[in-house]
């Protein structure tokens, strides 16, 4: 029994942190600096002593394991415990021809798991609450399109693009309904309707979420005329409204709900000085944890992060814009979280070309990378449209300036150069001599600046005086080096999936959503990054610091190149699509709310 006298443990708690806090502020800066550095690094004899030297990463790492497994866990092996996962999760009959899609993955070797197919449901839910006719209108008169009418796809389109997703159709044509598919020729995502339309479309799809009596169930789909046979008196259809507003992120923050952070803060419009970038331990970035990102998804959502709109290049001025915010079927490769744009495999996953993935260099044994510099980044000065007064918001040009020994350099002097705005380094330096050990750990440089505006090509001055572009390095031969940065360009990367079927550590920081994202475990098949890069240094100090991390390295990359193997195949992306069309076909039918398959259940 406690005595009377003695504190309560809460007490006791709270009187020991308030020392230790205490303690902490009167300590000389250097001696802190050594306590959070050792914090971050997992490297202080202090944390030794007291057994407190876990690194933040660690946790992340063992909930990753523990996600991949309840995940892997739920996987059906039988179509009617695959159709009851469906009915579970959707709240509907699965599409017709579902079994038809079940051999068809079952054929193939595909892992089914319900929630693999999250992305979809994401994508077409709020169709759901549009007449099946204006959804089949705004298809058809989309200049880019893909027809598929009594099994077979066809396209007047010779976009290389509208090509390569004609290919990959193809293989499952003679499974699909009649239906007409609207396809994005730009890197931008195209779709950005108000959250407060989206928050009526979603609530009219709701009504129709429900399991249809069985008897009622009708298991085949309309067929439809071909698109130049088709009725074309809509005049109660209002045309579509293009808007080409150079600064998306005016266009981008409709999506957010009226209340978030992204809608509330101020725009910014002066991009003209290095811009404020949130420390990834403020309160505000709640993807974060102990600094580093603990929700990849949230991580993604630019809405609880208002900072974000002078930190990429893709908020201040795309390479081109045209946005519309009606709802209307465009189908793209890749998205932002708000964009209500439909995903498909980008084309440059289904045709491997070698500049993206490298497959030569891909098998390189983790043992045989230890002779070059860790980390490597190539690429070109993209992101949108960089000017001499907007370039210092865009995010290559920031990353590149934190991996530059001479930048970081100059960066201790007093005052630091104003030309750079550089996450804050006292809470992520693995050595009081940060620009040497960068210089030693990697090599990231641009190839080209990328000033092709009037005035500025091809020198680029206002850059050339802080960038030096080097030699490209084939994709193969970065699979020489452990850690492969991956930073969005004008919009997703492509290199993405080569990265994940290499034996190289994939570092992926992004704002765009693509199809296998649900399929994919942060901190189990790639390490993901914030896209301000402020735990970039600490990431790099983690997995550097001894033979241990280096284990848990050659682990996380050896356990994404062999998860892709598995499920992020082009069968894997034949399998998803044939799912995606199924649906959109039923979404597109006057008779969607009846249809179904229920072969289980007769």
């Amino acid at each position: 029994m406690r005595s009377p006298h003695r504190p309560s443990t809460f007490r006791r708690f709270i009187v020991a942190a308030l020392l230790l806090t205490l303690t902490i502020e009167l300590l000389p800066e250097s001696i802190t600096r050594a306590f959070w550095v050792g914090h971050l690094t997992g490297a202080t004899s202090w944390g030794r002593k007291h057994d407190i030297n876990k690194h933040p990463i660690d946790a992340q790492i063992q909930t990753a394991e523990n996600e991949s497994a309840a995940k892997l866990s739920k996987s059906t092996r039988t179509l009617a415990a695959a159709a009851a996962a469906y009915r579970k999760r959707r709240g509907r009959h699965p599409p017709p021809g579902f079994d038809k899609w079940y051999e068809f993955a079952t054929e193939r070797d595909a892992i089914i798991v319900e929630d693999f197919w999250d992305q979809i449901y994401q994508d077409l839910e709020p169709f759901w609450g549009v007449q099946p006719a204006k959804i089949r209108k705004d298809a058809r008169d989309f200049d880019m399109r893909i027809q598929i009418r009594n099994g077979k796809a066809s396209t007047s389109s010779d976009w290389f693009w509208t090509q390569i997703w004609l290919d990959m159709i193809q293989t499952i044509e003679h499974l699909l309904p009649d239906m007409d598919l609207a396809l994005n020729p730009m890197d931008e995502p195209r779709v950005m309707v108000p959250w407060e339309e989206i928050d009526v479309h979603m609530k009219k799809a709701a009504k129709t979420r429900r399991i249809v009596d069985v008897e009622s169930v009708v298991s085949s789909f309309s067929t439809l005329p071909l698109s130049e046979e088709a009725p074309q008196d809509h005049s109660d259809i209002p045309p579509v409204q293009w808007e080409h507003d150079k600064h998306y992120w005016l266009i981008a923050r409709r999506g957010c709900p009226p209340n978030s952070p992204a809608r509330q803060a101020q725009v910014i419009t002066d991009f003209d000085k290095p811009p404020y970038i949130a420390s990834p331990f403020s309160l505000s970035l709640t993807h974060m944890e102990d600094g580093y990102v603990a929700n990849y998804t949230l991580s993604t959502d630019f809405c609880h992060q208002p900072d974000l709109q002078a930190l990429e290049g893709f908020f201040v001025e795309p390479i081109s814009v045209s946005a519309t915010k009606s709802l209307i079927p465009v189908f793209g490769g890749s998205k932002l979280s708000r964009n209500n744009d439909i995903l498909l495999p980008a084309p440059i996953y289904w045709s491997e070309e070698e500049r993206f993935f490298g497959a030569e260099g891909a098998s390189i044994p983790w043992a045989s990378k230890h002779k070059h510099p860790s980390a490597i980044w190539r690429g070109v000065a993209t992101g949108g449209r960089n000017r001499e007064t907007n370039w210092r918001a865009f995010q290559r040009h920031r990353f590149v300036a934190m991996n530059n020994a001479t930048i970081l350099a100059a960066q201790e002097a007093k005052p630091p150069p104003p030309n750079f705005a550089l996450p804050d380094r006292r809470y992520a330096l693995p050595t009081d001599d940060l620009a040497g050990w960068i210089a030693d750990a990697t090599d990231v440089a641009f190839t080209e600046l990328a000033c092709s505006h009037e005035g500025f090509s091809p020198s680029c001055n206002y850059t050339a005086l802080y960038f030096s572009p080097a030699q490209g390095v084939p994709m193969a031969a970065q699979f020489q080096h452990k850690y492969l940065p991956d930073i969005d360009g004008n919009s997703f990367s492509g290199r993405y999936l080569g990265f994940l079927r290499s034996t190289s550590v994939p570092v992926k920081a992004t704002l765009f959503r693509e199809w296998h994202d649900a399929r994919l475990v942060a901190w189990k098949h790639f390490v993901p990054m914030d896209t301000r890069f402020g735990d970039w240094w600490g990431i790099l100090g983690y997995f550097l610091g001894g033979e241990g991390r280096d284990r848990i390295g050659e682990g996380i990359a050896l356990a994404g190149r062999e998860w892709a193997g598995r499920v992020l195949r082009k069968e894997d992306m034949a399998i998803y699509v044939l799912r995606l069309l199924l649906e959109y076909g039923r979404v597109i039918d006057e008779r969607r709310e009846v249809l179904g398959w229920v072969g289980d259940l007769r």
